[in-house]
């Protein structure tokens, strides 16, 4: 919060008791108080008001000094938003010595408190906090006395008083409690003599906000802790915003001196060569042969590498003569209806006869096709039954499937008739918090023979060592995807660096089979990946179609082409919207808003609730953010809204919001609206792993910095029947001839030809 905020804030005040504690989450502090009005400025008419904010404690009949301002919320009507609050305290000298003498704070009279207060002011509680030494100077205090009357009003007012502190240097009060939180008592103190600290352990403070408190207080520009939380916050950056496993040494420096010398500070190279090697000293980075690396994306790598060295090294553990090979290859396709091709036979034969391997291939290339053949197959090979039905109760089930979205597992157990989860799901992810975040791991293995993963482009660095962990040596494991695809969001460009070892057994599915069925969308997606568009590209087709426009035009052109699909009878869950960016006038964020008012219009009729700057009615369609192992629903998860109950319908007197999800209805609150948003728009990242009956993408060069071949590729391989492209014919060759597929800074492929004993060419 700048001055002229704090200025304009502090105009506005209310002072008043509060009656009722309306609504709560404990997780953020967002409250809603009914609050008997004693003083206001501007005069308020209303002897009790509504307060809202976000206040990490809040009592009945306890008196609040709140600063912010009156608004008129559309539904609940007059509110005042806080964004500033204390106690309001007594100030005059014989009301502090009635408070501090009250029952409130241990072994205190009002001798005592007299001698406190002819100590320290009438500003005698924030003097303590602030000083708590001077407290020896005041006579019948011993050690014990001090330490708890410190402790007491740390808990009765340092809370507040951290917050006050807090809103001063800048922190908005949502972001004050999650400090507090993290810290309790020892907030101030850590406020004070180790703010870059905070950047590590409050989510939401970064460098620059820790970096203006670090400055308010005077720390010097070339201070190690400075120097180190800069250089940490680069690296950090790269890794999670770029996806690098590693950054170059003279990079990470370039780039960490020009963020710390921003504003005329000086800091050398001889400060940031110091405070790598603190830092490395200090277990938080390690440096090898120049490269710079988080020391749990090394750890991430180096486990891949020694668990798939070791597959790759281990003798064979299921041999299987050319003959039971070949017949039960031939039951399988008697079963089915299907006579393989050599390809679709090879791949089968190795998956059968490898601890480790990979499949890969684009699309309509049969790779669904060949995961249903390896698992029947390694079934009857192995004498066990695909039916769940006839295994009792806690008996293990052989085969493991899973991909890395909801979307994706969904589709394989459609393909194959057989549960597939999520990755997450299946090592029991319990939430980042943890400190452990999973529970299957080398101690508690997952239960199975055979394991195949699909969609691995879209597994990072972390994600593919946990699951990779919990392999135990007796089960095989199927690596599935399309390396043309995107990478990973997080760190790491997983399959195709285990395909450029070529030490893993590969076969690479080339042979478009989904051709025959008359589809042009996966002629053009092929054409893309060899880096041309296609001469008929502006040519109409039965299942794709391109529609030049203008930035400005591009909008108009979506939702024509939406309404023209909801009156063929397609549904706002058959349609999605594909865009590279959130910003922008064609960008996702107002796209969803111009696409909810075609899809799902607001009425006075239906149930509305508001989050943030959204509006959201029953019938919505929405997407999950984050992981949620409780309810079982993960990020890139699209569903709709089912109901929306109010506070009063519901026994725990909070309102409700049911999505169903698949036919799974999941409960939220209205402070839980904050893991989902509008889903008629999506990125493309987001849409990964899953695909849609109609798919319409805009491409832009205002687009340019996201554009590129693969995020193209994986935009059109979405659509199952029909694929719109609009916008700048420019903009789609600028993506087609952007190749940056090994745009990202990993060491996989070393440290696997090193430890085969070969050297990287």
């Amino acid at each position: 919060m700048n001055s002229f905020e704090e200025d304009r804030l502090s105009e506005s005040y209310l002072i008043g008791t509060v009656l009722h504690i309306i609504f709560r989450n404990e997780e953020n502090g967002y409250t809603v108080i009914k609050v008997k009005v004693k003083e206001s400025e501007p005069a308020l008419d209303e002897k009790k008001v509504t307060v809202v904010g976000h206040f990490p404690a809040i009592e009945k009949e306890e008196r609040y000094r709140f600063e912010g301002e009156l608004k008129e919320h559309p539904r609940y009507g007059k509110q005042y938003q806080a964004y500033i609050y204390k106690k309001d305290l007594p100030t005059e000298r014989e009301a502090l010595i009635s408070y501090l003498s009250s029952e409130r704070f241990t072994g205190i009279g009002k001798k005592t408190a007299e001698r406190l207060i002819d100590t320290y002011g009438t500003n005698v509680i924030s003097g303590v906090l602030n000083q708590p030494d001077k407290l020896k100077e005041i006579p019948g205090l011993n050690e014990e006395k001090r330490k708890t009357l410190y402790r007491e009003l740390m808990e009765n007012q340092g809370m507040e008083h951290a917050m006050t502190m807090l809103s001063r240097f800048g922190f908005g009060m949502e972001l004050s409690v999650k400090i507090y939180n993290t810290y309790k008592e020892e907030t101030i103190d850590i406020i004070q003599h180790t703010p870059y600290q905070l950047v590590w352990d409050v989510e939401g403070v970064g460098f620059y906000k820790a970096d203006r408190l670090g400055k308010s207080l005077g720390i010097q520009p070339n201070d190690q802790e400075r120097v180190k939380a800069g250089l940490l916050y680069v690296l950090y950056e790269k890794t999670m915003q770029e996806g690098h496993v590693y950054f170059p040494r003279r990079e990470v420096l370039k780039e960490a001196q020009a963020l710390l010398n921003e504003g005329n500070n000086q800091v050398d190279v001889t400060d940031l060569d110091t405070a790598v090697l603190q830092l490395v000293e200090e277990d938080k980075l390690i440096e090898e042969e120049e490269r710079i690396y988080i020391p749990s994306l090394y750890f991430a790598e180096k486990g891949v590498v020694t668990k798939v060295t070791k597959m790759l090294e281990e003798d064979q553990r299921d041999v299987f003569s050319e003959s039971e090979f070949l017949q039960a290859l031939g039951e399988t396709e008697e079963e089915f209806g299907i006579e393989y091709a050599e390809q679709q036979r090879e791949a089968i034969y190795k998956a059968i006869h490898s601890n480790i391997m990979i499949l890969t291939g684009g699309p309509g290339t049969g790779k669904t096709t060949v995961i249903r053949a390896i698992v029947d197959i390694y079934a009857k090979l192995n004498g066990f039954s695909l039916d769940r039905s006839t295994y009792r109760k806690g008996e293990r089930f052989p085969v493991l499937l899973a991909a890395p979205t909801g979307r994706a597992a969904k589709r394989m157990k459609e393909s194959t008739g057989l549960e597939a989860s999520t990755i997450h799901k299946l090592l029991g992810f319990n939430g980042e918090e943890e400190e452990d975040p999973f529970e299957k791991n080398e101690q508690q293995p997952l239960e199975g023979s055979l394991l195949i993963v699909d969609e691995v482009s879209m597994v990072d660095m972390w994600l593919a060592n946990q699951l990779l962990r919990a392999v135990p040596d007796e089960m095989k494991v199927i690596i599935v995807g399309d390396e043309d695809q995107l990478p990973s969001v997080g760190p790491g460009q997983v399959l195709r660096d285990l395909l450029q070892t070529k030490l893993i057994p590969t076969v690479e599915l080339s042979v478009v089979y989904r051709q025959a069925e008359g589809s042009s969308i996966i002629d053009l997606a092929h054409t893309i990946k060899k880096g041309y568009l296609p001469d008929d590209m502006q040519t109409p087709y039965s299942d794709r179609r391109f529609f030049p426009c203008s930035k400005l035009q591009t909008a108009q052109v979506i939702e024509q082409v939406c309404a023209g699909a909801l009156k063929k009878g397609y549904s706002p869950l058959d349609i999605q919207v594909l865009a590279p960016m959130y910003r922008g006038s064609a960008g996702v964020n107002l796209l969803n808003e111009t696409l909810q008012k075609l899809f799902n219009p607001h009425e006075e009729k239906k149930r509305k609730v508001s989050f943030g700057d959204t509006t959201y009615s029953k019938g919505d369609v929405v997407l999950q953010l984050v992981n949620d192992p409780e309810k079982e629903v993960y990020n890139g998860d699209r569903g709709v809204i089912e109901a929306i109950f109010e506070a009063k319908e519901t026994v725990d007197k909070q309102m409700q919001i049911v999505i169903s999800f698949e036919g799974k209805e999941v409960t939220y609150s209205r402070q839980e609206l904050k893991q989902i948003m509008l889903a008629y728009c999506s990125s493309i990242h987001k849409a990964q792993g899953s695909e849609f009956p109609i798919v319409i993408v805009p491409m832009l060069m205002s687009y340019r910095r996201m554009l590129q071949r693969n995020l193209l590729y994986t935009a059109i391989t979405r659509a199952q029947d029909y694929l719109i492209l609009c916008g700048e014919r420019e903009a789609i060759q600028f993506a087609v001839d952007k190749d940056n597929r090994d745009g990202r800074f990993t060491t996989l492929v070393e440290k696997f030809l090193h430890a085969a004993g070969e050297s990287p060419s």
